[in-house]
């Protein structure tokens, strides 16, 4: 089974749910109402009979697409022999509704337009009930497609609707359109017990959608290389955040493959407490503070209850539970099985969490942003709990299926957490034990050079007694564990590029020959620790090997500027979840400390 590249996908987005649009024009991936909601097109994972809404235009020569400005509203024009034509694709945010309008244009001469409706429920499994149904005051026309199968259903109205092909079990149009020719298509989601929506009348939805997106981009504060990809990558981790849960999911995805038609599939639907504190981060970097607030809040009820209870994860509603299960029936991208929903990783200890998050709740607090009694009384309960348990093994910020370690990352996150919340005394005023912690975190830095140290190898270690490194060790320049000046930083930063190296200076995140994850397979360089080295670079004075890498790494975005989680230089696809937000915040970061440390402006 052939799968269309990752890279052919754009997105379109509302603030709560995302679709991949490939450039043939095909949704083939959307959950509604929300990002972990079950799909209603899911041909990404299988085929069209699973899910999807094609609207193109056959024959094309040429394919062009862009998104409208600082937008996520989506223009792909496409040249026939003769004719030409253009596609309108968004979802209007601020509605407080589910919808994704689509408008083909007929610009020059005239063109076969093929258009395709193939809706399935439950991930591609559950075949709806579709009918026509009267549709008064409708500006498309006096019917309406609707399709209904337990608590979800869709409503298709147009301007030309498509015919049941009951053989088939879609509904689909072939047509020939005329310059001058405006079809108009408006899908709408609802609560299957709920009277149908009102029509949303596509008229000006693109313009603001695109007017809406262009203004929250409007308060990026970056002026340095690459400004464009930087915007892009900030809207994408907007993208991600749900408006209203203020949530921040890792990926827009489930299960494409980190390793093609192999067991490496994830769902990325969900809030890493990780990823989400570093997206707060480059987020604040570049000059946005209502999105920081709102994250605070999420966490606070994400985490309320026994420090002891904290979890790598969350539902972006801030649940618990997420149970991971297989969905047999879907064959998986490029057959790449199984296709998993929820992620075990959610039961794991992962000790390096509570840095990631004090950092973020660190520079929140440097920017201005007020503790508030419950913020302040939780974060001093997780150091405290961290006091008596950081000397447990771990699974590490990889989430490895193997055996549990001390990872050297691990500690030196636990330091951070610990050195953060001392500042947060020292500097900001805050109360708290800080003889303990202060005492707890110079013992966990004493540690690590002496155990996460190998004279041997000239290098930081994976954990403690390996001979391996880890690209996450890159952090340690991050979290300013010792100095950028420190031979060792130098040192580990020049063996993880020998050792973990692919091509064109991209890296894998660590070797999966000599670290026991539990997956069979291997795997592509890991986007986000590519931008670590750049980043690391930048820092211990390479600055020049620094932009010429991450010009490398602007360079594997797609057209429209978005990325995976990993990347092949070899072949120049992409793979794993999408788009990525760890892939994305990794480049505003590094762009952000390239141009620090080359005299750029940079906050």
């Amino acid at each position: 089974m052939t799968s269309t590249p990752i890279s052919d996908y754009a997105v379109l987005g509302d603030g709560r749910s995302a679709a991949l649009v490939s450039r043939s024009g095909s949704v083939d991936w959307l959950c509604l109402p929300d990002f972990d909601s079950p799909a209603c097109f899911a041909a990404l994972l299988g085929a069209p009979e699973h899910g999807r809404w094609l609207l193109t235009v056959q024959d094309a020569t040429e394919i062009d697409r862009t998104y409208d400005g600082d937008s996520f509203v989506l223009r792909t024009t496409y040249r026939t022999p003769t004719g030409l034509a253009r596609v309108s694709d968004a979802m209007p945010t601020a509605d407080g509704r589910a919808d994704l309008v689509r408008r083909l244009e007929v610009l020059e001469g005239e063109v076969v337009v093929e258009h395709e409706w193939v809706v399935r429920f439950g991930y591609g499994k559950v075949q709806p009930w579709v009918s026509r149904i009267p549709d008064p005051g409708s500006p498309y026309g006096p019917q309406a497609l609707r399709a209904v199968a337990g608590p979800d259903s869709l409503v298709l109205r147009g301007t030309r609707l498509p015919s049941s092909d009951a053989r088939a079990r879609r509904h689909r149009d072939v047509f020939t359109a005329a310059a001058g020719d405006v079809v108009d298509l408006a899908l709408t989601w609802s609560r299957s017990w709920l009277p149908v929506p009102t029509p949303l009348e596509v008229g000006d939805r693109f313009e603001r959608t695109a007017h809406q997106w262009a203004g929250w981009a409007e308060g990026a504060r970056y002026d340095g290389p690459h400004r464009d990809a930087v915007t892009r990558s900030l809207l994408v981790l907007r993208l991600l955040t749900h408006s209203a849960t203020g949530g921040i999911v890792a990926a827009a995805t489930t299960s494409l493959p980190e390793d093609f038609g192999g067991e490496r599939n994830w769902d990325y639907r969900f809030s890493w407490l990780r990823d989400a504190a570093m997206t707060v981060e480059a987020l604040l970097a570049s000059g946005f503070r209502d999105e920081i607030a709102a994250w605070r809040d999420w966490l606070l009820r994400a985490i309320a209850g026994d420090p002891a209870d904290l979890q790598i994860m969350y539902g972006i509603d801030g649940r618990r539970d997420l149970p991971e299960s297989e969905l047999d029936h879907l064959p998986g991208y490029a057959g790449s099985r199984p296709v998993r929903i929820g992620n075990a990783a959610v039961s794991q200890v992962q000790n390096d969490v509570l840095g990631e998050v004090m950092c973020a709740l660190d520079v929140a607090r440097d920017a201005g942003l007020p503790e508030t009694p419950n913020s302040w009384a939780v974060q001093r309960h997780l150091l405290d709990d961290l006091v008596e348990h950081w000397r447990r093994p771990d699974r590490g910020i990889w989430e490895v299926r193997g055996p549990e370690r001390e990872f050297v990352h691990s500690r030196v996150m636990s330091w951070a957490a610990l050195d953060r919340g001392v500042r947060a005394v020292e500097v900001h005023g805050n109360d708290g034990p800080v003889d303990v912690w202060r005492r707890t975190r110079d013992e966990i830095h004493a540690e690590v050079l002496e155990r996460g140290w190998d004279a041997e190898l000239g290098s930081f270690v994976q954990y403690y007694g390996a001979q391996h490194v880890d690209a996450a060790l890159l952090q340690m320049l991050q979290v300013g564990f010792l100095p950028p000046d420190d031979d060792r930083l130098a040192a580990t930063v020049r063996r993880i590029q020998r050792d973990l190296g692919v091509e064109d200076g991209l890296i894998l995140r660590y070797s999966t020959e000599a670290t026991a994850d539990g997956l069979r397979g291997e795997e592509h360089p890991f986007l986000v620790c590519c931008f670590w080295l750049a980043d690391a670079l930048a820092r211990i004075g390479e600055v020049d090997e620094a932009v010429a890498l991450f010009d490398r790494l602007v360079a594997t975005r797609n057209d429209v500027g978005l990325m995976a989680e990993e990347f092949d230089p070899h072949s120049g696809v992409m793979a794993g979840n999408f788009p990525q937000a760890f892939s994305h915040l990794g480049l505003i970061q590094a762009a952000h400390s390239i141009a620090a440390h080359s005299g750029g402006t940079a906050p």
